[in-house]
């Protein structure tokens, strides 16, 4: 294994970042007319403008070549063929395959997968045809037109964010509500606002153990057969491969959707994860979400990294994380409709690159995944961007948008566009304390105001961000964006040395979780206090089973 901070190219990297310290972003655009055109580029669907980073031609170079020097085109290329990349699991990473219409073979284990990946599909079209027609009805005979999706991770984030930002496109008279959190607030709050005999559930957990999912499907069961729901099988589907289990719950095997372990749960949307979107957009969108993504593998399977698009995003990811010091990075829709896939994208990005050991079991030298927040656009003007703008920590943001809104109310769109472009531009530009202290001075302010309130009015500039646009936000255009962040963070991960594809990080809670468990009380029961813990892990216990004791009915 490289490693990466050991190379030339890093080395370079680093000089790059120092020469480039004495300048700003105003100069690089002064000094080169064409920069815009150099530093952007289209790929299926989409429109990238990485120029307001701050990152002369030698950097970029140096970019390339630090992607060449630990065999990134090889790494992908070992990806698209099936072989286990995955290493602490041992694990093909093919979640492209689910979505390749080509016809083209994918082995895994010297098995041809694409015969279960389109029969899968099929079964997939051939349910929500049945549900959509009325053909599959409830106990009570009446059509199904309401999904509960009860899933968490992958299982609830990736269907949940394609459902709102496709929102535009949901099939008349459909609902959809998704549960994830054990918390039984969520649970019950939803089940508040359906009917049992219009309902399905969609269960959706690989092992058909997952604690949060299996209670809230439990619940969801038990409150279904409390108040007269009959036949759970027409109620219930699972997406699971465990068979046992999904029968043993009371659904019938002829509704249980499988996926593979070479499917990620963050990866999983394109898979039977996604019926949920069938069944609220149709499934020629769904398909058509699926297009769009492989229009974007296809792209990154093939252009050269120097107008490769997710290599491209990686790349300046790399260079404002690890040579300009960017900690975090923004994600900003300026779109109402992605609200959610900021969240989507902490679980793709943040469970993937969160990591401080690298392939090889060693302790990273180097900075890894930043942390990854955001908001849609106007609304995070008004609450994180004063730190964006002026803050003390060097953040990067993509600014995300379609130029052509779903919902061309009145003027509403252009102004939000004009937010969209200023924002990058403010951010790049900054605000000159002499700049500030000519308006004032055009204000009428005294010299003595001036002097105490230019320095507050000062931005620095000099904040790296880029502008992702489409035409307008359709199944397609998404596909093709999600499929560019999942490729991003694959990158990323190659270059920082570390395994994108596993998530040990998650566990030791759960494990800690179980031995807690039986020390809770319920509210019919006392507990003794608790002793085998840290003393706060002990009292905090003690604490819950005291109020809870109190508040016994």
């Amino acid at each position: 294994m490289v490693e990466v901070t050991k190379t030339p190219e890093w080395k370079s990297l680093s000089a790059d970042a120092e020469a480039l310290a004495s300048t700003n972003m105003r100069t690089l655009f002064a000094d080169d007319p064409d920069r815009f055109e150099r530093y952007s580029l289209e790929a299926a669907g989409l429109f990238l403008d990485f120029s307001k980073n701050k990152i002369s031609e030698d950097a970029f170079d140096h970019l390339i070549a630090l992607a060449n020097a630990v065999d990134l085109e090889g790494t992908r290329s070992r990806m698209f063929a099936g072989e286990p990349i995955n290493t602490t699991e041992n694990r093909a990473v093919l979640h492209t395959a689910l979505r390749d219409f080509s016809l083209r073979d994918y082995h895994v284990d010297g098995e041809n997968v694409s015969p279960k990946i389109r029969t899968e599909l099929k079964r997939i079209a051939a349910f929500a045809q049945s549900i959509h027609s009325g053909a599959a009805k409830g106990y009570s005979g009446k059509t199904l037109d309401t999904v509960v999706n009860i899933g968490i991770g992958g299982s609830d984030l990736g269907p949940q964010m394609v459902v709102e930002a496709l929102r535009p496109y949901w099939l008349d008279g459909r609902r959809s509500f998704f549960v994830s959190n054990v918390d039984g607030q969520q649970l019950a709050d939803t089940l508040a606002q359906i009917n049992l005999e219009t309902t399905l559930f969609v269960i959706a957990s690989k092992t058909f153990t997952t604690q949060e999912t299996m209670t809230n499907a439990e619940s969801a069961r038990k409150w279904f057969l409390d108040r007269g729901g009959k036949d759970v099988a027409k109620h219930f589907v699972a997406l699971s491969t465990n068979r046992h289990a999904v029968e043993a719950f009371g659904i019938d095997p002829e509704n249980m959707f499988q996926f593979w372990d070479w499917v990620g749960g963050r990866y999983s949307l394109w898979s039977a994860i996604g019926l949920s979107i069938a069944l609220q957009v149709g499934f020629a969108n769904f398909e058509n979400l699926l297009k769009g993504a492989h229009l974007m593998d296809e792209h990154f399977r093939s252009a050269s990294l120097r107008r490769n698009m997710p290599v491209l995003l990686a790349l300046v990811g790399v260079w404002n994380r690890n040579f300009l010091g960017a900690s975090a990075h923004a994600v900003l829709p300026y779109d109402q409709h992605l609200h959610r896939l900021p969240a989507y994208l902490q679980q793709a990005d943040m469970e993937s690159n969160g990591k401080r050991i690298g392939k090889d079991g060693a302790v990273l030298e180097n900075k890894t995944g930043p942390i990854i927040f955001g908001e849609p656009g106007t609304n995070g003007q008004h609450a994180f961007y004063q730190l964006l703008h002026q803050g003390t920590d060097l953040i990067s943001a993509d600014f995300i948008a379609p130029a052509i809104s779903h919902s061309e109310l009145g003027d509403h769109h252009p102004k939000l566009l004009s937010n969209f472009l200023a924002q990058t531009e403010a951010l790049m530009r900054g605000k000159a304390d002499q700049e500030v202290r000519d308006e004032l001075r055009a204000d009428g302010l005294t010299k003595p105001e001036i002097t105490a309130l230019a320095p507050h009015k000062a931005f620095p500039g000099d904040r790296p961000s880029n502008s992702i646009l489409m035409g307008k936000l359709t199944p397609e255009t998404l596909g093709a964006l999600i499929a560019l962040y999942e490729h991003k963070i694959f990158c990323q991960g190659v270059i920082w040395g570390i395994n994108s594809f596993d998530q040990w990080g998650v566990e030791l809670g759960k494990v800690l979780a179980k031995s807690i468990l039986p020390e809770l009380s319920n509210l019919s029961e006392e507990k003794p206090s608790a002793t085998s813990h840290d003393a706060s892990t002990n009292g905090l216990i003690d604490r819950i089973n005291d109020l809870r004791q109190r508040a016994k009915p």
